[in-house]
């Protein structure tokens, strides 16, 4: 089964994507972070990959870096417990399917995506359902989920379920890079690269590694040793890249990871 493009438009809560976006507003916008890169309780942005350094809470649906996840066990926070809103955690995947649907009924973009994910995998006991996680992909996208955004785009590129449409799936990834989100930079980066738009790749994966994209800084360097960016350009995004690693640190993450890589 397969979901044509154009029935995006006609989902009832979503209404129509937002218009094209121009070259000016892709290359001047979504230089920062988006907001959801940030810890809700020490305000700090959380190193990229987030799923590495964080854990998603089911309950509530915020990430919460490893930093404050251990501060608030070692503060009397009972383990299982959310530290954001003190919910018992589930003891299944059963609960939490269950927690996580409470949250997709209540509009919750971000719950929308986890169980989008989860029938894409078939994770948690769910069938491996394409379709559905199409669904609910284009639900969370259109209530603001940039990773729903970046994996519709994905999904379109590759035909992945869906009739391939190259062009729209880069508009969802156009639509998710400039609101802060370096996966979907990066690819948009690759995909000028594997077009042969050498500069344009540069330009978009100079931007996402400065937010700390790993796989777009070294892209820039194997475009430096090919002749294709210029020294000045990888060390400006080297420079950014580790600027915005050390925003991402404080003393309780460095305790986190000592704690838990010991505990492996």
């Amino acid at each position: 089964m397969t979901i044509d493009p154009a029935a995006l438009n006609q989902l009832p809560v979503a209404g129509p994507l937002p218009a094209a976006v121009t070259e000016e507003e892709l290359m001047s916008s979504g230089h920062e972070l988006h907001e959801s890169y940030t810890c809700p309780l020490c305000c700090l942005p959380i190193a990229l990959p987030v799923g590495e350094h964080s854990k998603l809470e089911a309950c509530c649906m915020k990430s919460l870096c490893d930093g404050c996840f251990l501060a608030s066990h070692q503060h009397g926070i009972r383990r299982g417990m959310c530290a954001f809103c003190r919910t018992p955690g589930p003891d299944s995947d059963e609960a939490r399917l269950a927690l996580v649907r409470k949250r997709v009924d209540a509009k919750d973009p971000k719950a929308s995506e986890f169980l989008a994910q989860a029938y894409y995998l078939g994770n948690y006991g769910l069938q491996h359902d394409i379709p559905r996680a199409i669904e609910l992909w284009t639900e969370a996208a259109c209530l603001g989920d940039l990773d729903a955004r970046y994996k519709l785009g994905r999904l379109y590129c590759d035909g992945d379920g869906v009739e391939q449409d190259v062009a729209w799936g880069i508009r969802h990834c156009q639509l998710a890079a400039i609101q802060g989100h370096p996966p979907s930079r990066h690819a948009l980066g690759c995909h000028e690269h594997d077009n042969g738009n050498q500069e344009l790749a540069v330009q978009h994966w100079m931007i996402s590694a400065k937010m700390g994209c790993e796989r777009s800084l070294n892209g820039i360097k194997l475009m430096f040793i090919e002749g294709h960016a210029t020294k000045a350009q990888y060390a400006d995004a080297l420079k950014g890249y580790q600027n915005v690693l050390e925003e991402t640190k404080s003393p309780q993450r460095e305790e986190a990871k000592a704690y838990f890589n010991g505990s492996d």
